[in-house]
């Protein structure tokens, strides 16, 4: 028995697809099969499962744990919740891996997996190599047991352990995604005052759609934190495994400047440490944690790459410019949304200032959000090495750790290549509006050259 995939689904450092299109059953029946044989040849016999609030979530997730047990492996199946509960549970030390069904935040007919595997990050080279077991059926046999367990009450107990964050008044809004029960019962395990939107899980996302990094989809929060004149305000994407934020004054909080904040609080406790970004992160950052003593470096964008960059340098904090945090220095290093809204309550109280005048005090920068474009999936990376290949012919300053990002006179630009939709992401960061104008030709143009054209974007 062999299994091909669609070519379009092994990502990176997840696997995704459009149900009923380029994702099924039988897919993630050999995905099943062939992690667990992984395990079971590594040793382990048990593997935590979790699924997201997708409608096409639970058929997916009983193909899973019917493959995982085919290859002879144990399945504990921790049922609907958070990406972040899924690694949760599979930290645990009678589990040797896990795996979260799950399509974050991408539209609601899409569907994916992201994997854990020994406590370390599963990617690039492993998610192709399931690729090419399934394809040769090259796969354990046996019989496996299924168990479901209910692990959510443990996960908030994790999640609010030695908590030293003082009372605020904090809008929380989950998006009708993943996170939503979690967010309910941790809310009324923390001080303060606590007003909740959309906590209910649903994956037809009646409000608005789970993803935090877009402006648009914080309308609803900005409205709650005004209204009621609320300290600050949290969101989570579909998996709750990143995070947005607003200020008391409605000012968006993106993923470069939470981690500011956070940087600030975790290097008051462990200073020189090493703080990780991603390339889409503004140089405000990297010039903030250089200011306060740690030492910044830039990598490549994705939650698994981080996750292994932090590995090897020791970082006890890292984040990306979409809102993944990850903290290592009380808790275990993997991006997770619910525990990062804890973060930035303690953050806050131990800086002794509020949320809004840390925001406030950021050094003015002139930006363009995350730009994304659409392009043939085909396309997406061969237009990233033209555009390489035209820079550095004409002498351009260029860093190449994920994509290329161009530091200029005026500021820097971004052109990358998404490892989870056919997009090409461009970001740029100036010291005014005509300098960004002047940074945003500058892609126009070399996109130009590769037959593209950029849709408009505002700037922030």
């Amino acid at each position: 028995m062999t299994h091909n995939f669609h070519p379009t689904m092994l990502r990176e450092y997840d696997i995704r697809g459009v149900v009923g299109d380029t994702l099924s059953d039988k897919d993630a029946y050999a995905i099943g099969r062939s992690f667990a044989t992984l395990v079971r040849r590594a040793g382990g016999k048990r593997i935590a499962v979790g699924y997201d609030g997708r409608l096409s979530s639970p058929m997916l997730a009983d193909a899973l744990i019917a493959g995982i047990n085919d290859a002879g492996a144990d399945a504990l199946n921790v049922g609907l919740g958070p990406t972040p509960m899924l690694y949760y549970a599979a930290s645990t030390e009678d589990v040797e891996g896990g795996i979260q069904i799950t399509g974050s935040h991408n539209p609601p007919d899409y569907n994916g997996f992201k994997f854990v595997m020994q406590g370390r990050p599963f990617y690039g080279a492993d998610i192709l190599g399931i690729g090419e077991m399934a394809a040769a059926g090259d796969w354990e046999a046996g019989e496996g047991t299924s168990q479901s367990i209910d692990i959510v009450d443990a996960y908030v107990d994790r999640l609010v352990e030695g908590f030293a964050g003082g009372a605020f008044r904090i809008g929380w809004d989950a998006g009708n995604g993943a996170a939503g029960t979690v967010i309910e019962k941790l809310t009324a395990r923390l001080p303060g005052e606590h007003h909740l939107l959309f906590t209910d899980i649903d994956g037809h996302f009646p409000n608005h759609h789970p993803d935090p990094t877009e402006e648009k989809n914080l309308a609803d929060l900005r409205k709650l934190v005004a209204e009621k004149s609320l300290d600050f305000g949290v969101a989570f994407d579909g998996d709750g495994d990143r995070i947005g934020a607003i200020d008391g004054e409605g000012r968006v909080i993106w993923g470069d400047q939470l981690l500011q904040i956070y940087a600030a609080a975790v290097l008051k406790d462990l200073p020189g440490a090493t703080v990780i970004a991603d390339v889409k992160a503004s140089q405000a950052l990297f010039d903030r944690v250089a200011e306060l003593g740690g030492k910044p470096l830039m990598w490549k964008t994705g939650h698994s790459l981080i996750k292994a960059k932090m590995k090897e340098t020791g970082s006890p904090l890292a984040g990306e410019m979409s809102g993944h945090i990850f903290f290592a220095d009380r808790y275990y290093g993997y991006d997770d949304a619910p525990y990062a809204a804890v973060r930035l309550i303690e953050a806050a109280t131990k800086l002794g200032q509020s949320v809004t005048e840390l925001r406030g005090n950021m050094a003015p920068m002139v930006n363009t959000p995350e730009m994304r474009f659409q392009v043939d999936e085909s396309r997406k990376f061969a237009i990233v090495d033209e555009v390489l290949d035209r820079l550095t012919a004409s002498g351009a300053q260029v860093d190449r750790t994920d994509g290329a990002r161009v530091l200029t006179d005026d500021g820097w630009w971004l052109l990358r290549a998404s490892n989870t939709q056919d997009v090409l992401v461009a970001r740029a960061e100036a010291k005014d509006e005509a300098a960004l104008t002047r940074l945003l030709a500058a892609i126009d143009e070399q996109l130009a050259l590769s037959g593209i054209v950029r849709g408009p974007q505002a700037a922030h």
